[in-house]
């Protein structure tokens, strides 16, 4: 049952830090609306929220579908409380090597797309003068990485576009807010030899990497009464790897 609960919708929340953030706001009492890609992944949203919530397939490249499949959430359920921006696309490659493909595709699914929901959700959000924005970045925004000047590039451009919109929608009771990951163990660091972790270790102060949990925690505190006077910030979790 729904009742009174706030609804949330979180993209790419099928898996790592996606499918965290969806199980732990199920759990708090949330009504969860996850995305993916295909139906696989929608099947495993539904898996983990249970009756908490469902999946929804969404090819975020259709801005049409992306359109709809909002509408389609309005439509049944009148409102979308919170906003938790987090699937991500990489192709990584050498500034020198990258095509302008390689380039349109991050940049759209990273960037372009972020904008294209929230300002179909802003609208509403400013109706019921409440929302919770939270976009899911990267360390790799804010210090750059060698072969991935696409990805970081998107992942800066939510900074600025992050800042303006906290601004613009601050006094209508709406705040957003970007966190941007360190090394969490997932995806990327269970890929690694042991000699690449131990380098990457060897540099975090912690001598460790972050949990899926630690951003989803996060994400828990901004959503709640007791940050309701935070907007237009960057919660960096890293390990201390990076500080701002």
């Amino acid at each position: 049952m729904i009742n009174n609960k706030k609804i949330a919708l979180i993209t790419g929340a099928n898996k790592g830090i996606g499918q965290e953030i969806a199980k732990t706001l199920s759990q708090n009492n949330i009504f969860v609306i996850g995305t993916a890609k295909n139906i696989d992944g929608k099947n495993i949203i539904d898996n983990t929220l249970k009756n908490h919530g469902f999946g929804t397939m969404l090819d975020l490249n259709d801005l049409k579908q992306v359109e709809s499949c909002i509408q389609a959430i309005y439509k049944k359920f009148k409102k979308i409380d919170i906003l938790i921006h987090n699937a991500a696309y990489k192709n990584d490659k050498l500034f020198i090597n990258m095509k302008l493909k390689d380039w349109n595709e991050t940049i759209h699914i990273n960037l372009t797309s972020i904008f294209f929901i929230t300002q179909i959700i802003i609208k509403n959000m400013i109706q019921q003068k409440y929302g919770r924005i939270i976009t899911i970045s990267s360390i790799v925004g804010y210090s750059g990485n060698i072969g991935q000047i696409n990805y970081a590039a998107s992942k800066s451009g939510i900074i600025g576009f992050n800042k303006t919109l906290a601004l613009e929608v601050a006094s209508k009771g709406i705040t957003a807010n970007i966190i941007a990951p360190g090394f969490i163990n997932i995806g990327m660091t269970q890929t690694m030899t042991e000699r690449q972790k131990q380098n990457y270790l060897s540099k975090i102060p912690m001598k460790k990497f972050g949990s899926a949990k630690d951003i989803a925690y996060a994400v828990l505190f901004l959503i709640s009464k007791y940050s309701s006077y935070i907007t237009g910030q960057t919660m960096h979790i890293n390990g201390g790897i990076y500080m701002h």
